[in-house]
């Protein structure tokens, strides 16, 4: 059975979406933005604040499945400048130390509400 998740600690869905859905002992994460939950704000124009915010958003969703970071086993991050590869990254390794999930990060024409990051994630909660 899946299982939509919800959570007030992460952006509400721009469109007609979920968070995130689980089905069975996977949680798909929607792409997140980096806008602030309480405001529903763009957290800054700074490219690592915005990976940061981005990545705050999902781990919110996964806690609120009663997963975390550790349990993702899959990432996409698009991303609106190749060139910004570095500053995303320095960011992103802050926050997937001992578990480095498979990912794929692509450049891409133009973003929901026109932010520079999106971070999407598939965990694996099984045993």
């Amino acid at each position: 059975m899946n299982k939509a998740i919800f959570t007030k600690n992460a952006p509400a869905a721009v469109g007609p979406y979920s968070q995130a859905m689980r089905a069975g002992d996977m949680i798909f994460v929607s792409g997140q933005i980096p806008f602030v939950p309480e405001t529903m704000t763009l957290v800054s124009e700074d490219i690592r604040e915005q990976t940061r915010q981005s990545l705050e958003n999902v781990k919110a969703i996964l806690e609120e499945a009663g997963a975390s970071l550790n349990n993702v086993v899959k990432a996409g991050v698009f991303i609106k400048d190749m060139n910004e590869f570095g500053a995303i990254n320095e960011v992103y390794s802050e926050y997937f130390t001992d578990n480095k999930p498979a990912r794929a990060c692509v450049e891409v024409a133009r973003l929901p509400l026109d932010v520079r990051v999106e971070i999407e994630v598939i965990a694996y909660v099984g045993k």
